[in-house]
């Protein structure tokens, strides 16, 4: 077998998963006029379309850097202020959903964030086929849909697969950094990363670790801190 015949024997068994089962249900709220305007004004300083060959990212950003990738950033908020605290880093985002697109170019814009740009499509697809192997530093997935009901667990995004997957694309020691507020998620994703083959944990008893100051405490965990709701962070590094 030739490496080219690997490398898409890899890659279908990649697609393979992904289209097995989607992880995200993709409900369209109304785009706000800021928005849209948004999308329409900044989407080619911001914007990256999904292809199926990967990307060289230090030519996407002009300079060698650090580079984070955030899986589901939501709104975008808090993606952006981790851009805007690291400007020696470069941010990647993926999210599906066309309104929280629109929202993070516009908080982008505002904060004059520089080093952040965004898919809007499949995070599945996007690490495939357009992130190159070993070219990432973190990894982010901050609260995750957890999909609490038991028949629905198969839909949750982290699995064996998608970790390998995750794995070839982050660089040695390179950091897979999880959050969640359902424990139930928190103890799957545990249970996931510590048969997961080239991961270490980075907490010193094997668990959890304290939220790191890199990650910004949103609006919704403030309100569920108040509550009593728990929220928990999980940071495994890749093995060299």
């Amino acid at each position: 077998m030739t490496d080219s015949t690997q490398q898409q024997d890899e890659k279908a068994d990649s697609n393979t998963y992904m289209r097995k089962i989607r992880s995200f249900v993709l409900r369209e709220g109304r785009l706000t006029k800021g928005q849209q305007h948004a999308l329409d004004t900044y989407w080619a300083d911001y914007g990256l379309a999904y292809q199926p060959q990967a990307l060289a990212l230090d030519d996407v950003f002009g300079r060698s850097s650090e580079k984070v990738l955030e899986i589901g950033f939501g709104m975008g908020k808090s993606l952006v202020q981790m851009a805007k605290a690291a400007p020696e880093k470069d941010f990647i985002g993926i999210e599906v959903h066309r309104p929280g697109v629109g929202a993070c170019l516009s908080e982008a814009v505002n904060e004059q964030v520089k080093n952040l740009k965004v898919f809007e499509h499949d995070a599945v697809e996007v690490l495939a086929n357009t992130i190159a192997d070993n070219s990432l530093d973190t990894v982010q997935l901050f609260f995750p849909d957890p999909w609490h009901k038991k028949r629905h667990h198969k839909r949750r995004i982290v699995q064996s697969e998608f970790v390998q997957l995750l794995r070839k694309k982050l660089k040695p020691n390179g950091v897979f950094h999880m959050a969640t507020d359902w424990q139930n998620y928190a103890e799957h994703m545990l249970e996931v990363m510590r048969t997961a083959e080239g991961f270490s944990n980075l907490s010193n008893d094997n668990t959890y670790v304290a939220r790191p100051e890199h990650r910004p405490l949103t609006k919704f965990e403030q309100r569920g801190q108040r509550l009593g709701h728990g929220v928990w962070d999980l940071m495994f590094k890749k093995e060299s």
